[in-house]
């Protein structure tokens, strides 16, 4: 979802209608009144202080497009339709493309269980650059089909410390039990487990102790086939 819009202010609007949400509600939580919004001149700047709260506030924004209109209305939606940019890097550079198979199993001294050095399918994405991107991986299956297909390639960073965990996010988890899947995760009412969710409705959510998650890593972006 990539819109090029000038303006700061009207990007937020254009983030309320997008998302639904109404505006008097969304600028009472900010400390100010959708009145006094309209009624500022486009070109009076907005103070840090409110910019701050609605990036706090609607995480799911992304702040570059916000201040500057550059890139994805949303974080995690820098998606590239082709893969004609994939340039191939030599061993040591780039980001890796690791199998499915590779991110499951046994930690190795590193916390991981992918030996990254030893990766030699690497490749230069310069959308990815600065994204902090650990690894790209295959997508396998329908499960979070339409948002992603079997056969993209989605580029992950890996979360440290289940701490950091962004509900309604997607992630790559190693399971113990499961091995490696993609799901979007949630809070459980049970403190000691996740909920997985799929965005095919034709799979039905589950849960996941937390002690089953060996590895952890967020998707932050996606390269598709058209």
């Amino acid at each position: 979802m990539e819109t090029k819009i000038a303006n700061i202010k009207e990007r937020i609007l254009y983030y309320t209608d997008i998302k639904g949400l109404k505006k008097e509600k969304f600028f009472e939580d900010l400390g100010v009144t959708y009145g006094n919004f309209k009624g500022q001149a486009k070109n009076k700047a907005l103070s840090s202080d409110i910019l701050a709260k609605i990036i706090t506030i609607h995480s799911d924004i992304n702040p570059e497009w916000l201040l500057t209109g550059i890139g994805s209305m949303l974080r995690g939606d820098d998606k590239i339709k082709s893969r004609k940019g994939l340039e191939k890097v030599p061993l040591g550079e780039g980001i890796p493309l690791i199998p499915v198979e590779a991110f499951a199993g046994a930690a190795l001294n590193n916390g991981y269980a992918v030996d990254f050095e030893a990766i030699e399918e690497r490749y230069n994405v310069p959308l990815f650059e600065g994204k902090g991107v650990d690894f790209m991986m295959y997508v396998r299956g329908s499960s979070m089909y339409p948002k992603y297909r079997s056969g993209d390639i989605v580029a992950c960073r890996f979360v440290r410390e289940l701490l950091f965990i962004q509900w309604n996010k997607v992630y790559i988890i190693d399971s113990k039990s499961q091995g490696a899947m993609i799901k979007r995760l949630l809070p459980s009412t049970n403190p000691d487990h996740v909920i997985c969710r799929s965005d095919n409705k034709e799979y039905i959510d589950f849960e996941v102790p937390l002690s089953d998650i060996q590895n952890i890593a967020m998707v932050i972006g996606c390269i598709s086939l058209e």
